[in-house]
């Protein structure tokens, strides 16, 4: 049998005209594009990839995240719209310029979400990874701590925990507040086996690279641009593009493993 072209009311048939008569029919063509819309809402509102944060607040659709990855609820957000929301978010600080202080990123956080980058494909320039989520066996935390508040400077930890093995970096850190931008430099690493550390060297210049830290130029340094920050989690774009979620360590007891 040979495949149609085309439907038969979209040709010349009796099907066809009585179709075109309904549509010329006022009250009969507002009652079926009103059905048509309502099929469509139902359908995006069913679907979780087609949830956008037009729909669902950004921060809902963040929030959601955070609790499913601790562990206090069932459904987690789909990855795109996750990453969707963390566009949103980054546009609406923006546009109304907010600004968070060095004392509401201190303490220390768990990487819960994260894009990274990509190379685009037959063009220049990178884009958006796809995003994941962070699996749970495999902990990686950052911490911020303050050194001289007044003058927004303070220092940075950054591990990665694999079972007993644990791997850190630490350095300086400086705060521009009105950018939300905290910029950087990873002067020792230190590598602990279940508890024990065996490992402790400076690295990238070591206590002459710290000393001269606050006279670079933050074009130089690697930072974060923080977009969202709350009591439970914080949000960033790194320098290299990709996007981040944090969430607070210790304001709420996780659910399932904990490192």
């Amino acid at each position: 049998m040979k495949d149609k072209i085309k439907p038969d009311w979209a040709g010349e048939g009796l099907l066809s005209q009585f179709v075109n008569l309904l549509i010329q029919t006022k009250p009969i063509y507002n009652l079926m594009k009103h059905q048509a819309r309502q099929v469509i809402i139902k359908k995006s509102m069913r679907s979780p990839e087609l949830t956008s944060p037009t729909l669902q607040h950004f921060t809902t659709v963040l929030e959601q995240a955070v609790s499913a990855y601790r562990g206090e609820a069932s459904d987690r957000p789909a990855v795109p719209t996750v990453v969707n929301a963390l566009l949103q978010a980054e546009k609406a600080a923006k546009q109304k310029k907010l600004t968070y202080p060095l004392t509401s990123l201190l303490g220390q956080w768990r990487l819960c979400f994260t894009t990274g980058t990509r190379k685009r494909k037959n063009r220049g320039g990178i884009e958006l990874g796809r995003g994941f989520y962070v699996p749970k066996f495999g902990a990686a935390h950052i911490c911020f701590a303050a050194t001289d508040i007044a003058a927004d400077k303070g220092e940075i930890s950054n591990q990665v925990k694999l079972g007993g093995l644990l791997l850190k970096f630490t350095g300086p850190a400086r705060y521009l507040g009105k950018k939300n931008l905290l910029a950087f430099d990873f002067t020792q690493m230190q590598i602990s086996l279940f508890g024990r550390v065996v490992y402790k060297q400076q690295i990238r210049g070591g206590q002459s690279q710290t000393e001269d830290f606050y006279n670079q130029s933050i074009a130089k340094l690697p930072f974060f641009a923080f977009f969202l920050v709350t009591e439970d989690f914080i949000a960033a774009r790194g320098r290299g593009g990709g996007l981040a979620i944090w969430i607070k360590e210790g304001s709420r007891q996780e659910a399932g493993s904990r490192s």
